[in-house]
């Protein structure tokens, strides 16, 4: 009987390391753990001041109950057959994801002057787990935007798509456009280090990017100079996805591909130059 039991236990000895490993997380699904950890440390802070949810919904309010109701009677503006103020929802939905993730970028800094910073770089979350998950938490704050804006549509008669496909898709373009913008936002704080300089900075770069886009007039009466411009913006095709998405008889110029890929080429872009350059803000 004993013989038999040494002659088992090597093989059992083997097995079960084997089947400890099994049970190891992957690299992969430890980077996407790390990541949702940081996403919920952000949401917290959130959760603790909600005001700032009613606050940003003031300026899109504004755009469309003033300006939408104003150009809504112009008929200036090609817009493709769609009323006008049907048209500028999209637009408004991507300015105000724009204007939540561009001003992102201040935390980080308010996060180096209480030290927060350097305790997660001695930590072992990899950079880029940092700066995605910060990413994808100011995606699902901008989210709170979208459902601002719907309502909104809806007081204005606005002809909305509700097909489920259509929202799944407008709450990944909200996503992709918050959490590219947010993590180039991270860029230009741990570039210029302080308050002043990237309030200054993030007010020169929000006002170009919305009129340099689609999101108030078509592309096609713009100047040839400004509609290479506005080609280039991602905002631009941003707009385009969401105005093919949310609204009725609303179509993609480019298609909701090309948007999708220069959005998700663009956001995998930032989150990796955005990770190179994070340890730089603590220095």
């Amino acid at each position: 009987m004993l013989q038999q039991q040494n002659e088992k236990s090597p093989g059992a000895s083997a097995e079960f390391p084997a089947a400890q490993s099994e049970r190891l997380p992957s690299p992969f699904v430890g980077f996407l753990n790390k990541t949702a950890v940081i996403a919920e440390l952000e949401l917290r802070k959130l959760r603790h001041d909600p005001t700032e949810l009613f606050t940003r919904a003031i300026q899109p309010a504004i755009w469309l109950l003033l300006f939408g109701q104003v150009f809504s009677h112009s008929r200036s503006f090609p817009t493709g057959g769609l009323p006008y103020i049907d048209f500028m929802v999209p637009g408004i939905l991507a300015q105000s994801v724009l204007f939540i993730a561009i001003f992102y970028g201040i935390a980080i800094i308010w996060e180096r002057d209480l030290g927060i910073i350097q305790k997660f770089l001695v930590s072992p979350t990899p950079r880029s787990a940092l700066v995605l998950g910060k990413a994808l938490s100011a995606g699902l704050r901008a989210i709170s935007q979208a459902v601002i804006i719907y309502i909104l549509a809806v007081i204005l008669k606005v002809k909305m798509n509700w097909t489920p496909g259509a929202l799944l898709g407008v709450v990944a373009v909200v996503i992709l456009g918050a959490a590219g913008f947010s993590t180039f936002s991270l860029i230009v704080a741990c570039i210029v280090k302080t308050r002043e300089r990237f309030m200054g900075i993030g007010q020169v770069l929000t006002m170009p990017l919305f009129f340099a886009s689609n999101a108030i007039y078509p592309i096609a009466i713009m100047p040839a100079w400004l509609q290479v411009v506005s080609r280039m913006n991602p905002l631009t095709y941003e707009v385009d996805a969401f105005r093919a998405l949310m609204v009725q008889g609303g179509t993609s110029q480019f298609g909701l591909p090309v948007d999708f890929a220069v959005l998700i080429t663009l956001t995998a872009a930032l989150v990796m130059v955005g990770a190179w350059f994070y340890p730089r803000v603590a220095r």
